[in-house]
């Protein structure tokens, strides 16, 4: 069964501990998350981020009504963390976020690795409609960070330039 990854920089001028604080609140994934997933958090709020930390969605993807749950497997404030789906619509689903100072501001890095059901059916699947979602799904989250701290989209080349930093 073929494993799948996208990857996302972006860059934040505000300081790591910051910006980490923002992704440690599990409530600003709603914010983060495209309207037309109709993503919800039901486990109650707040919740304690920590490794070991279950957390229960509900989401609609095309049309199709999915219960999400995830598991943070690792929790490293500020420079990052790991969510793993327990249960849900993928085999595997792992997500690592990776936060780096660079200057004044964060380098902020997303590594998803995912393999989907339906084996024969899979490279069909993501050719035609998991990896487009994805991309707009955090195509979308890559936005509202922006917004949210109002700063510029820096594309992931212009971000790897500041690693020079």
């Amino acid at each position: 069964m073929p494993e799948y990854v996208l990857e996302r920089e972006q860059y934040l001028p505000y300081p790591i501990d910051e910006v980490f604080a923002f992704f440690a609140q599990a409530e600003n994934l709603d914010f983060i998350t495209p309207p037309w997933l109709h993503f919800r958090i039901l486990t109650p709020l707040p919740i304690v981020m920590r490794q070991g930390t279950l957390i229960d969605y509900r989401i609609r993807w095309r049309w199709v009504p999915l219960r999400w749950q995830t598991r943070i497997t690792f929790w490293n404030p500020p420079h990052g963390f790991v969510d793993e789906q327990v249960r849900g619509p993928y085999k595997l689903w792992h997500h690592t976020h990776t936060f780096l100072a660079k200057g004044e501001g964060t380098l902020m890095m997303d590594r998803v690795r995912y393999r989907l059901p339906l084996a024969p059916l899979s490279n069909f699947l993501h050719t035609w409609l998991v990896q487009k979602d994805l991309e707009a799904i955090f195509d979308y989250r890559r936005q509202r960070v922006a917004d949210y701290y109002s700063a510029p989209v820096v594309s992931p080349s212009a971000a790897r330039m500041l690693e020079g930093f």
